[in-house]
């Protein structure tokens, strides 16, 4: 009996908290601290009911009677906020006993949501940081100590007050990230992955290494619009795993490539995961949407040439990764550049880039586009829903729109504009699509499906603001900074290695948008005195986030493309980072080269043949790493030519070291790379010819 009430209420939270977040960010109707803890109390219940205490344990009934109980606390703790909001503002610093027991409660429930939705390393870096705030007189000098406070001080920080859980991390994933977990959803409900996928068989089906090139575009294309790294690996791994396989690929490459591509899919604008709409709100000083979207769009164009080459030189070594004859066979009938898939996917992202251009706030770009995916699915035919349901639709979406906009005009002294009218009218045609009998599965599943993927983010979200209340707190966000700049006066180079340790430490285990949020908070000082341009340094840590989901042991993407392979998870982790590498040296590149995000550098100008340059000297350090690790150019690359392709990507890869010959500025070490590159080229070219006349 309980179980089957679990069932029925889980579809009707998922619907209320997508709905909810749907029109909160667009009208707000709610005071800021009323609305996040509505947001967050859906979250929690909804985590508390979806995700047993153990996965092993999840049929034991007894353990379903404490996730109620847990759900019900939810419920109490988030209204005590809604009801006691205003009081607790005036008698900040003198909490009674009851808002220190619900606080602490709070915070207890907070840290058990999270380890169950996303495991035990975010809720143990909390409580450590708890700790830390209890002790803080005891510390050694190393672990920067502070006066101390006392348990109740700590909880009504974290709790109570805006600066922890219902702070900025909860709102940035209530503002921008929860709007992007609904469009992703709704444009895979409209067959986008399908497409996707498609789309890329089309365009590798001749071509050597098919199978991963299919692999490496259709996670790099639905990346963008999921953000999580696990999600686009299981998404298109589903299809493209046993594709590669089917084409020879070993299950541990086939499981390794997927994981790289996908991992790779947040770098990529113009949706980035909702990356680029937290850097909105936390880079200092401010920086626009267009700016942070030409930023991270050439680093983005060379992590997957990178890949392409790392599997192009793979198949033809190995003679393997074609695409079967039936796959590529299909592949030219089953999608067309003009299918209503394809309109989607392309007018959806037209819609959401068009408008941020224009200069519209994320948060009605985003509701249009979603608007728009919801317009497309009421005409396309391939939706199953009765002539008679798609009609009334067909009527509704101008109806509502006009009458919403003509309504207003009319009846209220506050005008709206038809853009804002037409967030109106989808909202309302949400509403009718649910109580539709032909719509409402479709719009009820879309629904839940984004609650039920989001709602690990609310919870790690919720997490992460007691590790910011904490830093506010203690101060502990300015001593950390402290110890790390004199490091980066001393040498930039380390005081990055740090941060990367920090950030790839930090992430394993995390979803790549709340390792961002984590790092921003505790090194957020630092950035800013590092010498750089603000932007290359959140994106600095923005990347090295995203590659801890293939950093070893604790590689994510690699474990969910694992399970799908069927392949040993340490062998694919491995096999992951490999393909991924050049990921792990792009951030020091745009960081000591502006250029490539096309940023001029501090103190100058951006000039454009220093962005080719840039860029050359990039691409030369990838080829002749993918040779390297491949083993293959032109034709298999022995061991001592492969050991100088590794110094001729090391040499191009790393910072600049210019001297003036002749009134000329000659980057040494870019030229030294591109002359050891092209020996080995042209020696391994040399060799093709007689490898084709032995096989002949």
């Amino acid at each position: 009996m309980i179980n089957r009430i679990r069932l029925a209420l889980i579809p009707v939270l998922g619907v209320a908290l997508s709905l909810f977040t749907l029109s909160e960010v667009n009208y707000q109707l709610l005071n800021p601290l009323s609305e996040l803890a509505v947001f967050g109390m859906l979250g929690l219940v909804l985590c508390y009911l979806e995700f047993p205490v153990f996965e092993r344990w999840k049929g034991v009934a007894a353990l379903r009677v404490v996730d109620w109980v847990l759900a019900i606390l939810s419920v109490i703790c988030c209204m005590y906020l809604i009801v006691e909001g205003g009081a607790l503002g005036q008698r900040a610093g003198s909490y009674t006993p009851l808002d220190i027991a619900v606080a602490v409660t709070g915070i207890a429930l907070v840290l058990e949501a999270t380890r169950r939705s996303i495991g035990l390393a975010l809720p143990l870096l909390s409580g450590l940081f708890v700790l830390y705030a209890l002790t803080g007189p005891s510390l050694p000098d190393w672990l920067f100590p502070h006066r101390g406070y006392d348990i109740g001080r700590v909880a009504s920080q974290t709790f109570l007050r805006s600066e922890g859980v219902f702070g900025t991390a909860l709102r940035v994933m209530f503002t921008y990230v929860y709007l992007f977990v609904l469009f992703g959803t709704f444009l895979e409900a409209c067959g986008a992955t399908r497409f996707i996928v498609n789309f890329a068989q089309r365009l590798f089906s001749n071509r050597s290494g098919g199978a991963a090139k299919v692999a490496v575009l259709g996670s790099g294309l639905m990346g963008s619009l999921s953000g999580s790294a696990v999600a686009n690996a299981v998404t298109t791994g589903s299809f493209t795993i046993p594709m590669m396989r089917s084409s020879g690929f070993k299950p541990h490459i086939a499981a390794g490539i997927t994981a790289a591509a996908a991992t790779g899919g947040a770098l990529v604008p113009p949706v980035m995961g909702a990356g680029a709409y937290m850097m909105l709100e936390i880079v200092e000083p401010p920086v626009t949407f267009v700016q942070i979207a030409k930023a991270a769009l050439i680093p983005a164009v060379l992590y997957y040439f990178s890949i392409f080459l790392i599997v192009h030189f793979y198949a033809r070594k190995s003679g393997t990764g074609d695409l079967p004859a039936q796959d590529a066979a299909a592949s030219r009938v089953r999608v067309g550049l003009w299918s209503a898939e394809s309109v989607a996917f392309f007018g959806a992202l037209t819609v959401l880039v068009g408008l941020l251009i224009a200069g519209k706030s994320p948060v009605l770009a985003v509701t249009a586009s979603l608007g728009f995916i919801v317009c497309l699915m009421i005409v396309n035919p391939l939706t199953r829903v009765s002539r008679a349901s798609r009609n009334m639709a067909v009527v509704l979406v101008p109806v509502l729109w006009i009458g919403i906009k003509l309504g207003f005009s009319r009846f209220s002294e506050e005008q709206i504009s038809w853009a804002t009218a037409g967030v109106f009218s989808m909202t309302a045609l949400l509403v009718f699509g649910l109580a539709n009998r032909d719509w409402r599965p479709i719009i009820a599943n879309a629904l839940v499906k984004s609650a039920k993927s989001g709602v690990s983010l609310v919870s790690a979200a919720a997490c992460v603001g007691i590790v910011i209340g904490v830093v506010t707190l203690t101060g502990v966000g300015t001593a950390f900074p402290n110890a790390i700049i004199p490091l980066a006066k001393e040498s930039l180079f380390l005081a990055l290695v740090a941060i990367m340790t920090c950030s790839i430490m930090l992430g394993m285990g995390l979803p790549s948008a709340v390792c961002y949020l984590l790092m921003a908070t505790l090194i957020g000082p630092v950035l800013n005195k590092l010498g750089v341009p603000p932007l290359a340094a959140h994106l600095f840590i923005f990347y090295f986030g995203m590659m801890s989901m293939v950093t070893p042991p604790v590689a994510l993407a690699a474990y969910a493309s694992a399970s799908i392979a069927d392949s040993k998870i340490m062998e694919t982790s491995f096999a992951a980072f490999r393909f991924s590498l050049v990921g792990f040296t792009l951030p020091f590149m745009f960081v000591y080269r502006p250029e490539l995000l096309l940023l001029a550098p501090a103190g100058g100008t951006l000039v454009f043949s220093h962005v080719i340059w840039a860029v050359a000297a990039a691409v030369i350090g990838i080829v002749s790493l993918a040779g390297g690790l491949a083993g293959y150019l032109f034709a298999p690359v022995s061991a001592l030519p492969r050991l100088v392709l590794f110094a001729a990507a090391f040499l191009a890869l790393f910072p600049d070291n210019r001297i003036q010959v002749g009134g000329v500025n000659i980057a040494v070490f870019d030229v030294a790379g591109l002359v050891l590159l092209g020996i080995v080229g042209l020696l391994n070219w040399r060799q093709q010819p007689i490898l084709d006349s032995k096989a002949a």
